[in-house]
């Protein structure tokens, strides 16, 4: 069975790890703050979880996930993740992360900086513009008139057909943006940010968005220059 490694165990890690093994994966968390502290979610995870360091979490993963915060970028374990797809979840936040003249000025993008940080791993932007509560909510069987799909960007296409084959087995259909460097379509602010899977502000109830309204919101974005 395929492993997933995860580097950070967040609201967004925390959450995909009980998706994944509902969905009947193995998956290995890690966090800053050492394996440790990750052993309440492990026992609450069950026999298909367990922690890690970060590099231990990056070397059994088949499909690796990067979900921590952009100032962090330095910390990620490049070697271990060399020749691997990593799911990447990172968002820009200044007044977190303090400010980033090439993503401030656009130049490039934060999944675009990440493949920068991880030059020998294929790099694919997911899972960044849902509410962690939103992804454990809209879970749906394939076929399912409901099923909600999630966007994606990346530059290799092998690595996105495998990014559809996890998303399928969790629960979603997959849109494909393009490539990384069209990431900022679904960056904060932007039409298709966390808002598309919500109607108005009902954060309470979220909507399975379908291709057809990811399609129009991911038409809608406006880069911050011209917003």
């Amino acid at each position: 069975m395929t492993t997933i490694g995860l580097i950070g165990a967040g609201n967004i890690g925390g959450t995909l790890a009980r998706l994944a093994t509902g969905a009947g994966y193995d998956v290995v968390l890690s966090n800053s703050r050492g394996p440790q502290t990750l052993a309440d979610l492990v026992g609450d995870l069950g026999p298909r979880a367990r922690a890690a360091t970060r590099e231990e979490a990056a070397a059994a993963a088949d499909l690796a996930v990067v979900t921590v915060p952009l100032k962090a970028l330095g910390d990620l374990p490049a070697g271990p993740l060399a020749g691997k797809v990593v799911m990447d979840t990172i968002n820009y936040y200044p007044e977190r992360d303090g400010r980033v003249p090439a993503l401030e000025d656009e130049s490039t993008t934060t999944s675009e900086l990440v493949q920068g940080q991880l030059p020998d791993s294929r790099v694919v932007k997911v899972f960044n513009n849902i509410f962690f509560r939103h992804l454990a909510e809209l879970a749906r069987p394939a076929g399912a008139p409901d099923r909600a799909t999630l966007t994606m960007a990346g530059d290799d296409p092998d690595a996105k057909g495998q990014v559809v084959t996890f998303l399928d087995a969790i629960g979603y259909d997959a849109y494909d943006v393009g490539p990384l460097a069209e990431g900022w379509r679904t960056q904060r602010d932007t039409a298709a940010y966390a808002g598309m899977y919500i109607d108005g502000d009902d954060w309470d109830h979220p909507v399975a968005a379908g291709a057809d309204r990811v399609r129009e919101l991911l038409a809608a974005a406006r880069r911050y220059r011209d917003m």
